[in-house]
């Protein structure tokens, strides 16, 4: 077990394109979600909300500039992250996009690549991504799905993630004007999720509590209007 407890870094909404996620955004919090950029190796893009105590709101798409393979390569694409390329993640996004995931910070002195190294059934494989003068690790399976432990996932599991870069994105971004209140996750296996947690270092950033349905989050924020939820 870790010694060291992980930071919640930031939560994902996924959305079929940018502009459908930052107008769900703006609609339920009452902020519009702005910059951020581009992840070529994904083949993704995304926007971000600043938020209170240096976490921050990511919505992601697909990019549709990525574009295809040049003519002639022989290697294909990896997955895109967050399972954005699955069946199931299609399905749920002709409903809307959605709180889909969330992502906790590894601080150092603790060497993210080699943490996954010791404990490789624990921890996915650590993939080095940029966006402008961002730099940082994140852990991917490689088939792109959500990290999950002896079977489940589903984005309760959170990715992990260790800056390169001296700033955070957050310190980049507008002034906060919204605060995560709470961070709830429902899972068929909720006491699964909730060992690897504990083990990660993690338990303490997430309430779990079993559901017979599908997996979900919701997320509750202090806005300026009030008390409002991500789901």
């Amino acid at each position: 077990m870790t010694a060291q407890k992980l930071h919640l870094d930031h939560l994902v909404v996924t959305a079929r394109t940018l502009d459908e996620g930052t107008q769900y955004v703006a609609d339920t919090l009452g902020v519009t979600p702005a910059g951020g950029g581009t992840h070529p190796l994904m083949r993704t893009h995304n926007r971000l909300l600043n938020l209170w105590g240096g976490i921050y709101l990511e919505v992601i798409a697909i990019d549709p500039q990525s574009g295809a393979l040049p003519a002639g390569t022989d290697i294909a694409p990896r997955p895109r992250l967050f399972a954005l390329d699955a069946p199931a993640t299609h399905a749920r996004l002709e409903r809307g996009p959605y709180l889909s995931h969330w992502v906790a910070r590894v601080e150092r002195p603790k060497n993210l690549p080699r943490w996954r190294e010791q404990y490789p059934e624990r921890i996915a494989p650590v993939v080095p991504m940029s966006r402008g003068d961002f730099t940082w690790g994140l852990t991917v399976p490689d088939d792109g799905a959500f990290p999950a432990w002896q079977g489940a996932g589903d984005g309760i599991a959170p990715s992990l993630i260790q800056w390169d870069t001296a700033l955070h994105p957050s310190a980049m971004l507008p002034e906060p004007e919204v605060a995560l209140k709470s961070l709830k996750g429902f899972h068929p296996q909720a006491d699964v999720i909730r060992a690897q947690l504990e083990w990660l270092g993690a338990a303490h950033l997430i309430a779990l509590d079993t559901t017979p349905d599908s997996a979900s989050l919701v997320a509750e924020f202090e806005t300026p209007a009030g008390l409002r939820t991500l789901k």
